[in-house]
């Protein structure tokens, strides 16, 4: 299985849910290890790759979220 390349700002579901009830998380840091910030409550975390690819349930890529009007410059 080829391991998966995350970039900052893909947002990523874990098969476990944060004890605030979130599952869904942001990409922050890239390195060896990887940062991760919680959608619901703004906790960060460090994963290894090899962690966060087992706990992975999907991801979602920056590029295919949609983006909302003022981020896109539709003013």
């Amino acid at each position: 299985m080829e391991p998966e390349i995350y970039e900052i700002g893909d947002s990523v579901t874990l098969k476990k849910a944060h004890p605030c009830g979130s599952a869904d998380w942001v990409v922050v840091r890239l390195g060896a290890d990887i940062g991760l910030e919680c959608r619901g409550c703004g906790r960060r975390v460090l994963l290894t790759r090899r962690e966060l690819g087992r706990r992975t349930k999907k991801l979602v890529r920056k590029s295919d979220q949609p983006q909302s009007a003022d981020a896109a410059g539709d003013r």
